[in-house]
């Protein structure tokens, strides 16, 4: 999950880059802290995610079977992430008076569409051939 988060800041850097070559200064800091505010909560969700793997399942009353984590603590990481995204993108369209809304828009756009680009593309490197 750590890897797509890296895809979403790589992307959301390549649109403030474009958006500065065609719109300024201001579009690309549009774009940045758009994707930025796209990308980060889902950093802090991969994070949340990467806990709960960490949870081992204890033996129930001694009978031999195993509980399985709940579905309530992904749930509720989800929820936050969806707030936090939301916040975060109303705090930069109600506080940045120079916004640039048509950099804003395509950041936010791509960073979100590369989602599940990011998840279906197989991993490479070291790690994948393990």
């Amino acid at each position: 999950m750590f890897r797509v988060v890296r895809v979403q800041l790589a992307v959301a850097l390549l649109v403030a880059l474009a958006a500065a070559a065609f719109g300024g200064r201001y579009a690309a800091l549009s774009a940045l802290a758009a994707g930025l505010a796209c990308a980060l909560p889902n950093g802090l969700f991969a994070l949340n995610l990467a806990l709960l793997g960490r949870w081992r399942p204890v033996p129930r009353n001694g009978t031999g079977t195993t509980e399985s984590p709940s579905a309530l603590p992904i749930l509720a990481g989800e929820v936050f992430k969806l707030v936090l995204t939301i916040s975060l993108l109303a705090l930069l369209a109600w506080g940045y008076r120079q916004v640039v809304w048509p950099a804003l828009i395509v950041s936010v756009g791509a960073v979100l569409l590369v989602q599940p680009i990011a998840l279906a593309w197989p991993p490479s490197g070291r790690r994948a051939r393990q």
